[in-house]
């Protein structure tokens, strides 16, 4: 079944005004969130905690960084998962063994003790991550025409699945790991993303032949040289490790590098191709400075776990009403003001129609605001240890809630109507690499942060960022209109 199938069908069950089969990629997609960021709301405590409070005991800048890095990872790989939807078994299918890994990996992150439990969750949930976050967008897609005014309000409804799980993920991870340690919050991950797992299973067939289709399918006498690649880039990632190149201090950096490389590759591939028409290849053109914007606004927006984790941990006063939250649920904040905003944006969206801001102006916004989220960090930032006020820190993340919903699932709904027809995975994959890149330099700008009272940088550090965002906003605003003109009739 087609996306004009499914509007052609007549008036049935939907699910809030969309097509039923969203329910079951909402279902998955808010259960692999709860796993990820319940996951990742513990992770850089797990690692820069006494091993006398049950952590790993690294260096906090390092522990930042390694998770800044991992973040970008998980993106990075969507670049796999979209090939091998595109080329070999379809989305759907990508999509299912992608969360059959996920799980596998927090497992792997409950049971294994010490690092060796770190390498293996990490890399299954990263590699499993950007399978299914890559394809479950993509599939999205399907479901609706390009012209169909419900579109950017079903990714919307899309993505207050996806803060469903971020909202409950770290809350109670957090609760976990502070009553029964960290292998506890692992093992509650474990048994969240196991039932996103089953839901999905129940509701496969309900999803559009389109979903399963192979857009660009790999000739067969090609496998083996793309196996050869794939074992020589393993043996490559081994051999870096194994020689002290490749570390946890300096992976941040290495990874911005190679998304960089990664991101000018992909866009040369895909432009290039006989595949593409010249309309198709306007709009890719189109979004380079999508990318750029995008990659902008995500260093900013992605400290959230490594930045504002330390100050979390270090500087605010979690007491909430005669009770010490833990630093995690913090993380738990933003999450509640996008479900509540989420539809109310997709409703304004959707009032507004064709009056609506182009997606170029949206940007702009967005980095704008997030601009601003950061200089409202200036007046709390050299607070003593325990001392800033919950209260600011919630009205700063409401800040960050407002610049999310001008951009991510606006962003997300973009790159499925630019996608060409033989790249409509890839072409996800694409947008999440700007994410990833975003990510990777929020871990590298981690480490320049200095929180201590006496000698911190932290009002420099929020004040030039918040400062450089405001103006990658106002020169995207300046030329929206020449960018969308290279859209070629998507808004």
């Amino acid at each position: 079944m087609t996306a004009t199938d499914e509007q052609a069908k007549p008036a049935g069950r939907t699910f809030f005004g969309q097509p039923m089969a969203l329910a079951n990629l909402f279902g998955v997609e808010m259960w692999e969130r709860f796993s990820f960021y319940g996951m990742q709301g513990i992770l850089a405590y797990y690692l820069y905690h006494a091993a006398t409070d049950g952590g790993l005991g690294m260096d906090k800048g390092v522990a930042t960084s390694l998770v800044g890095a991992y973040g970008g990872l998980v993106y990075l790989s969507t670049i796999l998962g979209a090939w091998i939807a595109d080329r070999l078994i379809g989305s759907e299918r990508t999509l299912f063994y992608s969360a059959i890994l996920i799980m596998l990996g927090h497992i792997g992150l409950a049971v294994l003790p010490g690092f060796s439990g770190v390498i293996v969750g990490l890399l299954c949930v990263g590699v499993g991550s950007g399978g299914l976050k890559a394809n479950a967008t993509a599939i999205v897609g399907t479901l609706y025409a390009t012209d169909d005014p419900r579109r950017d309000a079903g990714f919307s409804l899309f993505y207050l699945g996806i803060n469903l799980g971020a909202f409950f993920g770290p809350l109670l991870t957090g609760i976990a790991q502070q009553k029964w340690g960290f292998h506890a919050g692992f093992a509650l991950a474990a048994i969240g993303m196991a039932f996103g797992l089953i839901q999905y299973s129940f509701g496969r067939k309900r999803l559009p032949d389109e979903s399963r289709v192979v857009h660009n399918p790999l000739p067969s006498s090609k496998y083996p040289m793309a196996i050869g690649v794939g074992v020589a880039a393993v043996v490559v990632i081994l051999v870096l490790a194994w020689t002290g190149v490749l570390a946890p201090g300096n992976l941040a950096n290495l990874l911005v590098w190679v998304v960089l490389a990664a991101s000018i590759v992909y866009f040369v591939v895909i432009l290039r191709s006989t595949k593409i028409t010249t309309d198709e290849r306007s709009r890719v053109l189109s979004f380079i400075p999508m990318f750029a914007a995008n990659a902008a606004f995500w260093s900013l927006y992605q400290q959230q776990f490594t930045v504002v984790a330390v100050y979390a941990d270090t500087k605010l006063d979690r007491n909430l009403f005669g009770w010490k939250m833990p630093p995690s649920a913090v993380n738990s904040i933003n999450p509640i003001f996008v479900i509540i905003l989420a539809g109310v944006f997709a409703a304004v969206w959707t009032k507004l129609g064709d009056r609506q801001p182009i997606t170029p102006v949206k940007f702009a916004l967005g980095n704008g605001v997030m601009g601003l989220a950061f200089l409202m960090f200036l007046p709390v930032a050299n607070d003593a240890d325990n001392t800033s006020p919950l209260w600011w820190l919630v009205l700063i993340l409401l800040v960050f809630t407002i610049a999310e919903l001008l951009i991510s699932p606006v962003g997300l709904s973009l790159v499925t109507k630019l996608a060409p027809e033989a790249f409509k995975a890839q072409m996800v994959a694409l947008y999440f690499l700007s994410v990833s890149l975003g990510t990777t330099m929020s871990g590298v700008l981690s480490t320049w942060y200095d929180s201590t009272s006496e000698a911190g940088n932290a009002d420099v550090y929020f004040g030039v960022l918040g400062a450089a965002s405001i103006v990658v906003g106002v020169v995207l605003a300046l030329f929206a209109k020449p960018i969308h003109a290279q859209m070629r009739g998507v808004r």
